[in-house]
């Protein structure tokens, strides 16, 4: 028999909430979650992707630790509106997406997001596309965003480099960051990290020529690695005439994790790096004029602001 010819009505739970997700202050949405229920049915998915896409070495491990009550109800309010699952269907319009055709910034790994919000803040005319895997953190940045009026973020959740393959279109991105990345210090490990000739192929193909590739760690070995591939790579120039480290641009925050890391001895290392215009590339046509030699500033006659794509 079909269920539709059951006509029985189904007698009520006396156990239901008659909201499935609510947010009591101070109580753990882990204790009102039934079994087998998404976590967050209108925000981010546990695996957006899915089996879609090779198996491959990830330079990150998914964290969803506990989430507090405002960062769920951030994630369930905001999520539908500045929340992007980063599943490989399709490719995005970038200016749909923020609403208007500003340089968007790609960010990789935010941590709790307050040097996000922050950068957001001090550059409202540049877009930020913030991807990272921690759900705490995601919820976090959304909270951030929406009571500082910060309209200029966009929170991917995913694998970076399904997004970058699979949902930008080439020469979209103004510049890339990639602040304090897991150094996966032990040597079997290494192939983990981020920073690597096949990763910046790919980023290469979505950055614009003049945009600027950002990276900050405070694993002084990891920042040797990472100046070297990025010094070998045949698409990006390093900014500093020297050819080494940039001393940290005031437009990235001082977070609270590199100031107890730096209390402790920690050596902070920046590398700016710019995307190269080679001679056989057409020139796009928001970007007239050719990349800058690297000993020249970005704009002279404002010493302070951050570089294209920064």
């Amino acid at each position: 028999m079909s269920d539709s010819a059951n006509t029985t009505p189904e007698a009520p739970n006396p156990n239901r909430h008659p909201h499935p997700h609510p947010h009591t202050p101070g109580v753990s949405v882990r204790s009102t979650r039934v079994k087998g229920e998404p976590r967050f049915p209108d925000g981010p998915k546990a695996d957006p992707a899915g089996s879609h896409f090779e198996r491959r070495i990830r330079s990150f491990q998914p964290r969803r630790s506990r989430v507090t009550a405002g960062q769920a109800d951030a994630l369930q309010r905001l999520w539908p509106k500045w929340g992007l699952d980063i599943d490989g269907s399709r490719t995005l319009d970038l200016p749909d997406l923020f609403g208007n055709d500003n340089p968007v910034v790609l960010e990789i790994g935010f941590g709790m997001g307050e040097a996000t919000a922050q950068m957001a803040a001090a550059a409202p005319a540049t877009n930020i596309l913030a991807v990272d895997v921690h759900t705490p953190g995601q919820g976090n940045l959304l909270n951030l965003a929406d009571r500082n009026g910060l309209s200029n973020i966009r929170v991917g959740n995913g694998d970076a480099i399904i997004l970058l393959r699979e949902m930008l279109a080439p020469d979209t991105l103004d510049g890339l960051r990639v602040y304090f990345p897991d150094p996966w210090p032990k040597k079997r490990h290494h192939k983990r990290r981020i920073i690597q000739p096949d990763f910046l192929t790919l980023a290469a193909t979505r950055i614009r020529p003049g945009g600027i590739v950002h990276c900050a760690t405070d694993w002084e070995p990891y920042a040797e690695q990472m100046l070297e591939v990025l010094t070998e790579h045949p698409d990006f120039e390093n900014t500093q005439a020297d050819g080494g480290f940039a001393p940290r641009p005031d437009f990235r925050p001082l977070t609270r994790f590199e100031g107890q890391g730096l209390d402790k001895g920690h050596v902070v290392n920046d590398l700016l790096f710019r995307r190269v215009q080679h001679v056989d590339q057409p020139i796009h046509p928001d970007q007239p004029n050719q990349p800058h030699h690297p000993d020249q500033p970005d704009h002279p006659d404002q010493p302070d602001q951050p570089p294209v794509g920064a």
